[in-house]
């Protein structure tokens, strides 16, 4: 089975930089190390990097599973759950971009 990238581009309602950082805080806190993740990374926009083609966005979420399994057993997880719940009240908008990837 392929592995499967989960990325998630969050735009928040108050997009201060107290904002940003207590998203990218929750994302460390309740979405790293779940079982079968392979890859973790979370970071904020860069405004250098402003683009016509750049969406518009605050912070990016990138997890990369072992396979889709991995992935279904994580959106279904207390941590991952509790994070959304705690922190869906700040996101004016949130795409989830879900790939499989070649090896």
């Amino acid at each position: 089975m392929p592995r499967l990238a989960h990325q998630v581009f969050f735009k928040l309602k108050n997009r201060d930089e107290a904002s940003v950082t207590k998203l990218l805080d929750a994302c460390e806190e309740y979405l790293t190390n779940h079982e079968g993740t392979v890859d973790f990374a979370v970071g904020q926009r860069e405004p250098r990097y402003d683009r016509p083609v750049n969406a518009d966005y605050d912070v990016a979420l990138h997890v990369v599973f072992s396979d889709q399994a991995a992935h279904d057993k994580y959106q279904v997880a207390e941590r991952h759950l509790k994070f959304i719940e705690q922190q869906k009240d700040n996101w004016d908008s949130v795409q989830v971009f879900d790939t499989n990837l070649r090896d």
